[in-house]
């Protein structure tokens, strides 16, 4: 029975080290009326179930004026670089195209097949191509605005997700027949999301 014990705390212990947050630093917040989890974790860009790990709770109820710890989970470099390539790809598009835009960036830096960073993803590039226009022809650089900004952390509090989208692509303008065959998961504005 000791033995299972140990075996059952082994296996608990490893997978939460899985879903610890990407960094150990946090920041007091003090909850607002109003305030949600939710509505935190978009404010911060981080997740609800980081809010979830940093606070020891399981619970989404808020008290105002109590003290909770927000956990950064992803740069503030990272997320100017991200809404840079929002700005860069989804001008022009509706929000929930600019949201679904970073969702697919989040979403590969989780799989297996791309690099496991933002910079690394939006830098990648395969068979001598960049994976982003944006990249190649040098919009990345273009400055972003705060509806690209708040995408992006719309993105980050919602943990990548988006029907697990990890392509996107313009029917209209696309030179690549490959992403066609791809499994579409949304359409929003011009742009048709697959995985």
């Amino acid at each position: 029975m000791n033995r299972l014990k140990k075996l059952s705390f082994l296996f608990i212990f490893s997978i939460s080290l899985f879903t610890l947050p990407l960094s150990t630093e946090a920041a007091s917040y003090t909850v607002k009326k109003g305030d949600s989890l939710w509505s935190i974790a978009n404010k911060f860009g981080t997740t609800v179930d980081n809010l979830h790990m940093a606070n020891g709770r399981s619970i989404h109820t808020l008290y105002a004026g109590e003290t909770i710890q927000v956990p950064d989970t992803i740069s503030k470099t990272e997320k100017e670089l991200l809404a840079k390539l929002v700005h860069a790809e989804a001008k022009g598009e509706p929000y929930a195209g600019k949201v679904a835009v970073a969702t697919v960036v989040l979403n590969r830096v989780k799989h297996e097949d791309f690099p496991n960073s933002i910079k690394g993803v939006i830098y990648e590039k395969v068979s001598g191509h960049y994976a982003f226009s944006p990249v190649k022809d040098g919009a990345i650089n273009q400055d972003y605005n705060s509806e690209d900004m708040k995408a992006v952390n719309e993105a980050i509090a919602y943990g990548g997700q988006g029907n697990g989208s990890i392509y996107f692509y313009n029917p209209k303008t696309a030179t690549s027949k490959w992403v066609s065959t791809r499994e579409v998961t949304i359409t929003i504005g011009n742009h048709v999301f697959a995985k």
